[in-house]
C-alpha cells in the first residue's frame, strides 16, 4: 500500500488561508478568489477544480452566511469568515454553516469580536487536527494491513479496507458535527 506519509504530503493538509496572507486592505471579489485559488492550491484535487467562485460567494452573501459587504469590497472578517465557509461547507449543509456562523456574526459586526483573535485559534486547532489526523491515519492502516494479511488479492483489497474505514470515520465527524449544530440550534429556540 500506498506509503502514508507520502500520501499524507500529497494532501495538502496544511493549506489554509493563514492570518498573514490576508492583506490589510479590502479586496474586491476577483481578489478573493484569487487569495483562496493561492492559498488552497495544495490541496486541490486536480487542475479544473474551483476553490471559490464568484456565485459560491454571492451564494453565501444571500443566504447571509456572513454579514454585508460595503461598496463591493470584501475585510479581513469578511476573508476569515469565508475560510471557515469553506471548510465548514464540505461537511455541513449550508443552512448548517449559517447555523454556525450566526452567533459569531452577529458579535464581530455589532459587539466587536475580535475575529482575528477567533481565527487564529482556529489555525492552532487546525494545525493540532493535521498531527492527529497523520497519527489516526497510520494508525489505520497498519489495522486495514492486519486485516488484510493472508487474504487473496491483499494489496487491492487492503485499498479498499482502508477507503471504507476512513469513509467511516469521516461520516463520525461530520455526524458528531452535525449534532452539536443540532444542540446550537436547540437551545437558540430555548432563549
Amino acid at each position: 500500500m500506498e506509503d502514508m506519509d507520502r500520501l499524507i504530503e500529497n494532501l495538502g493538509v496544511k493549506s489554509g488561508v493563514l492570518l498573514e496572507d490576508i492583506p490589510k486592505i479590502d479586496l474586491y471579489i476577483d481578489q478573493v478568489i484569487q487569495l483562496f485559488e493561492t492559498s488552497f492550491a495544495d490541496a486541490k484535487r486536480n487542475e479544473e477544480e474551483k476553490i471559490l467562485t464568484k456565485t459560491m460567494i454571492n451564494n453565501y452573501a444571500k443566504g447571509k452566511l456572513f454579514y454585508p459587504v460595503h461598496n463591493k469590497k470584501y475585510t479581513r472578517n469578511h476573508i476569515m469568515l469565508i475560510s471557515l465557509i469553506y471548510q465548514m461547507k464540505s461537511a455541513l449543509s449550508i443552512n448548517d454553516v449559517k447555523q454556525v456562523l450566526d452567533g459569531l456574526n452577529e458579535r464581530a459586526l455589532q459587539q466587536g469580536l475580535n475575529l482575528e483573535s477567533f481565527y487564529e485559534s482556529y489555525l492552532e486547532l487546525q494545525q493540532g487536527n493535521v498531527g492527529s489526523f497523520a497519527a489516526g491515519l497510520n494508525e489505520q492502516a497498519g489495522r486495514v494491513s492486519q486485516q488484510a494479511a493472508g487474504m487473496e488479492d491483499a494489496e487491492e483489497l487492503e485499498r479498499v479496507l482502508l477507503i471504507a474505514s476512513l469513509v467511516h470515520t469521516s461520516n463520525l465527524y461530520r455526524r458528531a458535527a452535525e449534532k452539536l449544530v443540532d444542540d446550537m440550534k436547540e437551545r437558540g429556540r430555548e432563549k
